[in-house]
């Protein structure tokens, strides 16, 4: 198909028509740069520019192209060098979308330059040329680049202090050079930026760590990540995400988790021992963000378990109310249960810790299994009268898992076989059931080992108890 008003490529041409039609093509390009092109004919122009690669003249139009627009984008470099304070980025701004409007344009015209000359030639196409281009003149310029890094970091410090900035342009220029592309975008403002983020977040980290409360210094913590996830949403590349997070991290957790966890009066043990769901799942939420940071928290809640586990255990004025000591065991166990589920995401590592720490402190008292047998004893005398069969489960449960923590099981099942003989001889037992239940799980729990002697003792006397009411009942 031939175009209209083009000349055929074996026609001879006048040996002044290259020149003559690049002329033409440089005028229209300066005038595309100057905001003048309403008068263009670009039907024209496009067949000048087919007219001189048909005939061997694309090398013209190819150098001609990259002399004109490197001489105007040096032009608009001085114009942006010159740009004052906050009108430096405004018109940096401004002149890149000059420059796109016009490379559209000009990209247009010379779309058979880009499929044929340069094809064949291996040159690089019109479009990524302006962009290259203007990298190398405009943001490579020694009056600009320093500047431009300096300028966004400056914008970027004043938003974190509590200022406001015109996020809209910050994302105009930031868009701009991933535009040039990733490794523009980098090298120029991603590498600067978190290097300057991670010097803000180390000084920011000391000055909190020396003058809050562990509580509240969490709580910063969560506020400048929520900031930075703002900046990456408002301005920032995606690919920035996951490294300004890590800065974050590193800098306002990872290194000072041993400070956090350890204060004295606000740590880790503080909100143990206050029950702070909401402090305790932030730390959770935020140390399981960097490495160790879980183990962390875990080892020092275990460590604080088992001290105050020992201390308990040991002393000898809980030991004197056997009811009480266990009611404690319980207690701390339930304590613990319900900070794992609610603060500590029910992670199974820190209720292996919390089962591990109940194991090692139950089994420094001697006494353990038998005072367990005498609070099975008190609660199944008396202590469960007017208790429903659900809450006697619960309660009965609580009673296997102590059991399962002893290392002496032998010696608690000793205690309950005297302890059950001595109810079942006074008939103080309060309910059938509940024997008959917890019988049951021992069994479950021991299998082989569980001495059936129980079973047939608790057998005999609920015969000896319904012959006594069937005589009773005959007289």
């Amino acid at each position: 198909m031939r175009i209209s008003g083009t000349i055929e490529a074996n026609t001879a041409v006048d040996p002044k028509y290259a020149d003559q039609a690049w002329e033409k093509l440089e005028h229209a390009i300066h005038q595309m740069y100057n905001h003048n092109d309403s008068c263009l004919n670009f039907e024209e122009l496009y067949r000048s520019a087919y007219n001189m690669v048909l005939h061997e003249f694309g090398e013209k139009l190819y150098s001609g192209l990259v002399t004109t627009m490197t001489a105007h984008l040096k032009n608009i470099s001085k114009s942006i060098e010159d740009a004052q304070g906050g009108l430096f980025l405004e018109e940096l701004d401004r002149k890149w979308n000059d420059h796109n409007k016009a490379l559209q344009k000009i990209g247009d015209f010379l779309n058979y330059m880009d499929r044929t000359f340069v094809q064949s030639t291996h040159k690089t196409p019109v479009l990524e040329l302006g962009l290259i281009l203007w990298r190398d003149n405009v943001i490579y310029s020694s009056k600009i680049r320093t500047r431009l890094r300096d300028t966004l970091l400056e914008l970027v410090l004043r938003e974190r202090t509590g200022k406001v900035i015109d996020r809209g342009l910050m994302r105009n220029i930031i868009k701009m050079l991933m535009d040039l592309g990733s490794s523009v975008y980098q090298g120029e403002f991603e590498r600067p930026f978190l290097e300057a983020s991670a010097e803000f977040y180390r000084g920011k980290s000391q000055k909190f760590v020396e003058c809050c409360d562990c509580d509240e210094y969490l709580k910063e913590a969560e506020r400048c990540l929520d900031e930075e996830m703002e900046r990456v949403t408002h301005y920032l590349d995606a690919t920035s995400k996951a490294k300004i997070t890590n800065v974050v991290e590193k800098e306002m957790i990872a290194d000072r988790m041993l400070a956090l966890v350890h204060m004295e009066t606000s740590g880790l043990v503080s909100m143990l021992r206050d029950d702070k769901y909401e402090d305790l799942g932030r730390m959770y939420n935020l140390f399981g963000q960097v490495p160790d940071g879980l183990s962390t928290v875990r080892d020092r809640m275990t460590s604080h378990i088992r001290e105050i586990g020992k201390q308990s255990v040991t002393d000898p004025e809980r030991s004197k109310d056997p009811v009480q000591f266990v009611q404690w065991l319980l207690d701390e166990k339930d304590k613990y249960d319900k900070i794992i589920s609610s603060a500590f995401d029910s992670n199974q590592t820190f209720r292996n810790a919390l089962n591990s720490s109940f194991e090692y402190f139950i089994n420094l008292n001697a006494r353990s299994p038998e005072f367990i047998s005498l609070f099975v004893d008190d609660k199944l005398g008396n202590g469960l009268e007017g208790v429903g069969e659900e809450d006697v489960e619960v309660i009965l449960d609580k009673v296997m898992m102590l059991f399962r923590y002893l290392q002496e099981k032998d010696a608690f099942e000793k205690y309950y076989g005297q302890h059950l003989a001595e109810r079942l001889l006074s008939g103080k037992t309060v309910s059938a059931y509940a024997e008959r239940s917890l019988m049951a799980k021992l069994k479950t729990e021991r299998g082989c080992q569980f001495n059936s002697k129980l079973e047939g003792m608790l057998a005999d006397t609920e015969i000896s108890q319904d012959t006594t009411q069937g005589l009773s009942g005959s007289q």
